[in-house]
């Protein structure tokens, strides 16, 4: 099975950027890795879609991820660019489904528009986003995606529902990619989320790179799959991958099938400081993406 990868860019959230004191050497050295990654065997870049960093908000630079994406878009040629994944209760779906279809034109149609019920409940109050435990904010999540979908494919689409609603809004252009830009919806909800991936997305996530996470959720999506008739190869199976470069070449191999045989088919590698050295990076596209080919 050849399997996907791709790479997080040093956006700041995970304090990935702190080194560098320059608001404009910290975005040159975001797009740096783009640039570097665009150059090599990865398929896509991604950003994270939050305000604040992690593991606690500090007063520490965190591009805001639309922005990154559409420019990102413009600095690179080949890779597809994505988030993993955009918070819905940052957008009205209507704006989200908008703007993708912005940046899919502005990126040639190397979009993965990614989309999640969202968590960071701090980062949600401070921007004065009305939080709402779980429940509702899934409930809100099942709309949005119906309502992203039909803005994508709908010459004048109508909605109603509890949490949002659209009277026949224009979407012009939709994108680039057929029938739509690329959707990928992030969360591991069994009764839910991964319901909403097998009718409606092209990609999903099931986080950590566990595998015994990785192949519950396998198994749950391809189940929800069989119920709706849809091809569950078809949908790209991706989970996050923290490179340890201590690591020899052989553990990071041996990882990686164990995230593969559990059902994962596309791999998000996360880099620690590859704003700074750049090393790591090529070093994983030479050693290691040649393996899973």
């Amino acid at each position: 099975m050849s399997i996907g990868f791709g790479v997080f860019v040093p956006q700041g959230w995970r304090m990935d950027l702190v080194e560098i004191a320059d608001p404009v050497e910290q975005y040159e050295a975001m797009t740096a890795v783009a640039k570097v990654a665009d150059a090599g065997p990865w398929d896509s870049i991604w950003v994270y879609d939050h305000f604040h960093t992690v593991p606690e908000p500090t007063v520490n630079t965190t591009f805001e991820a639309w922005t990154v994406t559409s420019t990102l878009a413009r600095d690179t040629s080949r890779v597809n660019i994505g988030q993993m994944v955009g918070c819905n209760g940052y957008r009205h779906p209507a704006l989200y489904a908008k703007i993708a279809s912005t940046v899919d034109v502005a990126s040639h149609g190397r979009l993965y528009a990614g989309l999640g019920a969202g968590w960071y409940e701090h980062e949600w109050k401070a921007y004065g986003y009305e939080w709402a435990e779980v429940p509702e904010r899934m409930a809100a999540f099942r709309e949005a995606v119906e309502v992203v979908h039909k803005m994508w494919t709908e010459e004048r689409p109508v909605f109603e529902g509890k949490h949002y609603r659209i009277d026949r809004p224009i979407n012009e252009p939709k994108g680039v990619r057929k029938p739509h830009p690329s959707f990928w919806l992030g969360g591991g909800g069994e009764k839910v989320t991964l319901k909403l991936v097998a009718k409606y997305a092209d990609g999903c996530n099931f986080g950590n790179g566990d595998p015994e996470i990785i192949k519950q959720k396998a198994a749950v999506l391809r189940a929800h799959c069989d119920r709706l008739d849809r091809d569950y190869d078809r949908i790209r199976k991706s989970t996050s991958f923290q490179l340890d470069p201590a690591r020899s070449k052989a553990e990071n191999i041996a990882r990686l099938e164990r995230i593969v045989e559990a059902g994962a088919d596309y791999v998000i590698v996360y880099v620690p400081r590859v704003a700074y050295d750049h090393e790591p990076l090529l070093r994983f596209a030479e050693e290691i993406i040649p393996q899973f080919s």
